[in-house]
């Protein structure tokens, strides 16, 4: 379309050029200056629009402005009076256009300053810009400039600093990223199952700091990614093992839930665990190895409920079973007695 009507554009060019020429009146510069003019105004016009998106946000008006240009360059220009009236359209569409950008552009403003809060969020909510506060600063002041120079209408400048800022706030995403698969290695204590790569990374997201601090932007992104690879093999590597820990340690709860009759006198907790635990075994058996730890866990966490309940009803069902007892024997003291009363009456 956009070529189409670029060539559409042209020929119209030619044409107000070879009317200059061929007429018998001389050339009025008046209509060849407003020829010009009006052919500058919409391809600027149009463009701008297509720089900022106005098809993707009003297809359907997009639509009938391009059917008006076509319509517009098919027009007859054979004297001035007739050259003089497609001006008049071109500029009408040209206005429509302009109508078109202005109706877009808050719209494409906000949606600009969407992905970036979004990314934002993310960053801020990791704790990573805590830790490089002058990271995220950086960030914010270029997507502030961006504000700035849409707020004065200079909206290019605005479009091409926000797209810089969104470009900071994604390699902060992938700081973030780094960081957060670092604090679950730690966390989770995965590191001894892979120490020689979580210290090569380790290694890789220091150098990446001081890569990104000295504007090595695109080195540091490299190491970082680096970074980010070894983690996850880190993490994979902890997983694999901490799964088969975690399963044995269910499989040992489950067992003596068994042995003490949890799966009698607390069915419906043991079941639950019970199925918990063969959805692990699945994901196992499915290599999602992650998730099978996981509900290795709960399954645990589960069984040892379950014991617990039926300890529980164990101890309420002694002490109910003592009170028994004294009440029985209370009532036997109190018949004895009454016999012994009764006996001493009688006498």
């Amino acid at each position: 379309m956009k070529i189409r009507i670029l060539s559409i554009l042209a020929l119209l060019a030619v044409s107000f050029l070879m009317f200059s020429c061929k007429s018998t009146p001389k050339p009025d510069p008046a209509v060849d200056e407003a020829a010009a003019a009006v052919l500058a105004r919409i391809e600027q016009s149009r463009q701008r629009a297509m720089d900022f998106e106005v098809p993707s946000y009003f297809p359907s008006e997009w639509e009938a402005a391009e059917a008006e240009l076509k319509e517009a360059s098919e027009m007859p220009r054979t004297d001035a009076a007739e050259t003089v009236q497609v001006i008049a359209r071109f500029n009408a569409v040209a206005a429509t256009y302009d109508e078109l950008f202005n109706k877009t552009i808050p719209l494409y403003a906000q949606a600009r300053e969407d992905e970036i809060m979004a990314i934002r969020s993310e960053v801020i909510n990791s704790g990573f810009s805590q830790v490089f506060p002058d990271f995220l600063q950086a960030a914010d002041d270029m997507a502030l400039e961006a504000k700035a120079q849409y707020e004065a209408a200079d909206y290019y400048k605005a479009k091409d600093t926000a797209a810089k800022a969104l470009g900071e706030y994604e390699n902060l995403l992938l700081g973030t990223k780094v960081f957060l698969a670092r604090q679950e290695v730690i966390d989770r204590g995965f590191a001894q199952y892979a120490l020689f790569a979580f210290e090569k990374a380790d290694e890789l997201s220091a150098i990446a700091v001081e890569q990104y601090e000295a504007g090595n932007k695109e080195g540091a992104i490299e190491t970082a990614e680096e970074a980010l690879l070894r983690y996850n093999l880190v993490l994979e590597s902890g997983w694999s093992n901490y799964v088969g820990e975690r399963r044995a340690a269910a499989i040992a709860e489950r067992e003596l839930a068994i042995e003490e009759k949890a799966n009698v006198a607390s069915r419906d907790l043991f079941r639950e665990a019970d199925t918990m635990f063969a959805q692990a075994e699945e994901n196992l058996e499915a290599e999602n190895i992650r998730a099978a730890a996981l509900l290795f866990i709960d399954s645990e966490a589960r069984f040892a409920i379950s014991r617990e309940d039926t300890e529980e009803r164990r101890q309420k069902a002694l002490e109910a079973i003592k009170l028994a007892e004294e009440k029985i024997e209370e009532s036997n003291e109190a018949a004895i007695e009454a016999e012994r009363l009764i006996e001493g009456g009688s006498r």
